[in-house]
């Protein structure tokens, strides 16, 4: 159903709109921001005092990255939703053209991922994730009639082309979050059964494909099989999972204490303030405070869908869609793959990994939730 502009005059007054504002949502992202902030603190501290450097480095740079991305929450919140779809074309040549363009700058780290800001750095990959929710939700919002084969063409080809430059820089984590974000949409939009199936039968002929013709890395490949058979991957592969692992299994029931996580104080775990945050998690607070994380994030998960099911227009419905299955689909393999349940692929953990641009970018979509709920709910 559609909604002619003039009858969203009184609808879209900023009191009403705070009346309706779900701040439930927005407590918990805020919570679990500021919860990342102190982890990535205590998983920081040390090894940058050890090194003789500022130890508040990274605490300083999280913060400025939550405030941040608290305020793209506040406009986005603010801003009404439908008007998004105006800029859908915009925003996906906009996105190919900055990965395709950071391509061109300097490797880090043996990747090209990244745009210098002076003192910061902007990940193009991960607001490519969210261009894309538009992007699939503009198009079809304008298929009232229901999807069909033609369109599951374009929407695969809409797709495949930020996957490819992601995979190339390569960030393959990412590509596999677009490609989830793309299932869950076209499932969510009415896709036919047996286009769903045909679609995730190709994905295992490319993958197969891929691996057979090396068109993926040697250490790819190991992290992605390596949580398979752990034995007979080569210690390389399996080192920072291990190294988790122990500092989880360091934290027991109720953890060591805030700060007091020896493994985490002396950087056992590679990586610890990125990929592999919940180790900090499992040893300071241990099970039971790894438990009330995934509980918050199963509140977040909640308010998100119950908008979904809310929401009065198929682009709103679709956006909540792409913003659940980015969230959800992040929490599970980054937790996943710090116990060793699920491969190693580069995904941060939604609001408290390290990082400006997934920070920013998961604000973004909670925010994009927000103003659905905002104008859906009376």
């Amino acid at each position: 159903m559609t909604y002619a502009p003039a009858a969203l005059n009184t609808a879209t007054r900023p009191r009403h709109l705070a009346a309706r504002f779900d701040l439930v949502l927005a407590a918990i992202s805020l919570l679990l921001a500021i919860g990342g902030v102190v982890m990535i603190y205590s998983a920081t501290r040390g090894w940058l005092a050890l090194d003789g450097l500022n130890p508040h480095y990274f605490l300083d740079r999280q913060a400025i990255f939550l405030v941040i991305g608290v305020g793209v929450m506040v406009a986005l919140a603010l801003f009404d939703y439908r008007r998004i779809e105006q800029f859908s074309t915009v925003l996906y040549v906009g996105i190919v053209l900055a990965l395709i363009a950071v391509l061109g700058t300097p490797a880090r780290q043996g990747s090209q991922r990244w745009f210098s800001l002076g003192p910061l750095q902007l990940q193009p990959s991960e607001f490519a994730t969210l261009v894309m929710i538009v992007a699939i939700a503009t198009y079809c919002s304008r298929r009232p009639d229901g999807l069909v084969f033609r369109d599951l063409v374009r929407l695969v080809l809409m797709a495949a082309i930020p996957m490819i430059l992601v995979i190339k820089q390569p960030d393959l984590g990412t590509a596999i979050v677009l490609s989830v974000i793309l299932m869950t949409m076209l499932t969510v939009a009415g896709m036919p059964a047996r286009y769903l199936l045909l679609l995730v039968a190709a994905a295992v002929v490319v993958v197969v494909l891929a691996l057979e013709l090396g068109l993926l890395r040697h250490y790819q490949i190991q992290r992605l099989t390596s949580f398979i058979s752990p034995s007979g991957a080569t210690r390389a592969a399996t080192y920072n999972v291990t190294q988790a692992k122990a500092a989880i299994a360091h934290g027991g029931i109720f953890g060591r204490g805030l700060f007091k996580g020896a493994l985490t104080n002396l950087a056992y775990v590679p990586e610890q303030q990125t990929d592999f945050i919940f180790s900090a998690v499992g040893e300071q607070v241990g099970f039971v405070g790894g438990g009330i994380l995934l509980l918050a994030y199963g509140l977040v998960a909640w308010r998100v869908l119950r908008t979904a099911q809310l929401a009065r227009d198929t682009f709103g419905r679709l956006l909540c869609a792409g913003a659940f299955g980015m969230i959800v689909f992040s929490v599970f393999e980054n937790v996943g793959m710090n116990v060793g349940i699920m491969p190693v692929a580069g995904i941060p953990l939604p609001f408290l990994s390290y990082g400006g641009s997934a920070m920013i970018g998961f604000f973004a979509a909670v925010g994009i939730t927000i103003s659905v709920h905002s104008r859906s709910v009376r």
